[in-house]
């Protein structure tokens, strides 16, 4: 019950756009339950706004283990290393 009301809180952030307080709602249900994928994938989504691509990407990779057929986290996943790669792109270019 805990964990679904987390839940609802963190989404109810993204839709704000509150992204780092999303975090911290997903990061506590991930103490109740480590089992549930749906809330890595949305964890990833908030990195990905926050621009913290490893974190994303180490999320993605975390519920791949689990579901290896996990579109969102292929998808979200990928974006992640875009991110780094432009990153990356930006250090050289300094």
């Amino acid at each position: 019950e805990k964990f679904k009301t987390l839940k609802n809180e963190g989404n109810d952030f993204v839709k704000k756009g509150k992204y780092e307080e999303a975090v911290n709602k997903y990061s506590e249900c991930i103490k109740l339950n480590t089992k549930e994928c749906t809330i890595y994938t949305n964890r990833a989504l908030c990195y990905l706004k926050l621009y913290k691509y490893e974190e994303a990407k180490q999320d993605c990779d975390h519920v791949l283990q689990i579901e290896d057929s996990n579109i969102k986290a292929f998808y979200r996943r990928a974006l992640a290393y875009k991110g780094l790669q432009v990153r990356k792109k930006n250090m050289a270019g300094i």
